[in-house]
């Protein structure tokens, strides 16, 4: 499996970002082929402070060339195009090719 990790900084209107990812962007990135599961939301310390990041999205695909293959289609050209949006800076972007196991 392998994880697409997007991170936002802190925009000025945090309201307004939330409201625009959950009510717009999210129904564009479920229709991406490949995406076989999510997770999203603020991103604080362990001690709830402000974190390195306002906010994340975390997007599970089969493969680093599954990601890649969503973001050639139609539907993963929207989710791109969306960004700038809701989110005035660009976000950074990472791939972990993750190996799942249960902690014991």
């Amino acid at each position: 499996m392998s994880k697409l990790v997007v991170l936002y900084d802190k925009p000025t209107d945090t309201a307004a970002f939330e409201k625009h990812f959950r009510a717009v962007h999210m129904p564009l990135v479920e229709k991406m082929p490949g995406l076989r599961g999510y997770s999203y939301g603020p991103a604080t310390g362990l001690d709830e402070s402000p974190g390195a990041y306002f906010w994340s999205f975390i997007g599970t695909f089969d493969s680093r060339q599954a990601i890649l293959d969503a973001f050639g289609t139609a539907e993963g050209q929207a989710v791109a195009a969306d960004i700038p949006n809701y989110s005035p800076d660009a976000p950074t972007i990472l791939f972990v090719d993750s190996t799942e196991s249960a902690a014991s």
